[in-house]
């Protein structure tokens, strides 16, 4: 019996006493030392390793030689991006610099002519005041003041007559529409793909013939604004043709072409070629006519009142034939100058000559999607195509196809008055 009271008595100290340590082991921190230390110093050795191993690399001559090519050989994705940007950043400041020259000469135009219609109306009043007068040497400062002001109003004309302000004005905000849109055109290259050499090269070329077709200054490359034989406007660059492979049939359809896409193309060409572009071009001839007509009739009117200021107050019929010229001829001047000038005949002639360059473009572009043959590569989809060429002409898609089909074409050939391909102009 005492030996099982000393057992139990022994068990009891045990068991409390292992709950003691088992509850200073939960309220105790645990301190791993072993796994806080081991990772940090694993890290470093690693880290000393790898600097040991790429020093040894670096002073290997075979590994040094390659390092330093590869470390000087040039990126040329990225070189072709930075120059397509640089490219862009001309054209932006291209646009803006046409738009305030735009602004400039067409301030020019309306300055101009207030300032003529102003002295021609000013020097016909001084021919009557003079002619009411009488005669003597109290009407000779009204004489000469007249006379001054219609040379002046003269010299004005032919300068005005020369250069065409409002004409300079369509021009360069062409040129600023076409440099915006070259600019976008850009931006969507930059967007779509990576740039190629290609694309800058054509980039340039496009920014050189732009300048070339609308040139900013007014002495030796300026626009003749009396051309013998009317010219659609021209501002892109020539295509150079290359030779192409045929494509096969699967190819072709696959990039949004086939036969009978080609074949409303075509008539659609046909259309512009015959209609849109002939019929621009004749409308030019027609205002540049009208133009010339009334660039010749300005100044010679100033010179008639010019002259009939000159004798205003003689006696007998030619003081009053003077007087009647002065008058009559100023009057007439301030009609005629208000005509060319103030309606703008100058812009209306580069108005019609620049949509036939723009019928010239379409032209050019249907003929060389048509000529194209690597149609996976080069050519541009189909569906994409037709979509443009529908806008461009603003037209939907079935009113595009309904132009292109041989009998609509041929019912249209026996109407007087036959439909033209776009509907914008």
């Amino acid at each position: 019996m005492a030996t099982l009271q000393s057992s139990f008595c022994s068990s009891s100290r045990f068991s409390s006493a292992t709950f003691r340590n088992t509850k200073a082991t939960l309220h105790t921190p645990k301190f791993q030392k072993s796994s806080s230390l081991s990772v940090p110093t694993q890290l470093l050795v690693n880290e000393l390793n790898l600097a040991a191993t790429s020093t040894d690399l670096e002073h290997n001559p075979k590994f040094g030689n390659k390092k330093k090519s590869n470390r000087n050989e040039p990126n040329s994705d990225s070189n072709l991006v930075q120059e397509l940007y640089a490219v862009m950043e001309i054209v932006s400041d291209r646009a803006e610099m046409h738009k305030n020259i735009c602004a400039q000469r067409d301030n020019w135009n309306a300055l101009l002519l207030n300032s003529v219609n102003g002295m021609t109306a000013t020097a016909a009043i001084m021919a009557g005041l003079a002619s009411a007068a009488g005669s003597g040497a109290s009407i000779l400062p009204l004489k000469l003041s007249a006379g001054l002001l219609y040379i002046s109003v003269t010299g004005i004309l032919l300068v005005m007559n020369k250069i065409q302000p409002s004409q300079l004005a369509e021009e360069q905000r062409n040129a600023s529409r076409l440099f915006k849109r070259l600019h976008q055109e850009i931006k969507t290259t930059l967007f779509l793909k990576t740039p190629t050499s290609k694309d800058v090269k054509l980039a340039m070329e496009k920014v050189l013939a732009l300048d070339k077709a609308y040139p900013l200054p007014l002495l030796g490359t300026m626009i003749e604004k009396f051309p013998s034989h009317v010219e659609p406007a021209v501002w892109w660059p020539e295509e150079h043709e290359t030779g192409h492979e045929k494509a096969g049939e699967e190819e072709v359809e696959r990039n949004g072409w086939d036969e009978k896409l080609e074949e409303e193309m075509k008539g659609v060409l046909g259309v512009v070629r015959g209609k849109d572009g002939a019929e621009y071009v004749r409308l030019s001839n027609v205002v540049l006519k009208v133009n010339k007509v009334l660039a010749m009739c300005g100044p010679m009117l100033t010179v008639f009142a010019a002259a009939g200021a000159g004798v205003v107050g003689c006696d007998g019929f030619v003081g009053w034939w003077g007087a009647v010229l002065a008058v009559v001829c100023g009057g007439l001047g301030v009609v005629v100058n208000s005509l060319e000038h103030g309606g703008q005949v100058g812009m209306v002639f580069e108005m019609y000559r620049s949509s036939a360059g723009f019928f010239k473009l379409m032209e050019e572009t249907i003929e060389s999607a048509l000529k194209e043959g690597e149609v996976g590569g080069k050519r541009e989809n189909g569906e994409v195509f037709e979509v443009k060429v529908a806008l461009q002409l603003g037209r939907s898609i079935s009113e595009l196809r309904d132009l292109a089909s041989s009998e609509s074409l041929a019912s249209r050939l026996k109407q007087v008055k036959e439909e033209f391909a776009s509907k914008l102009f």
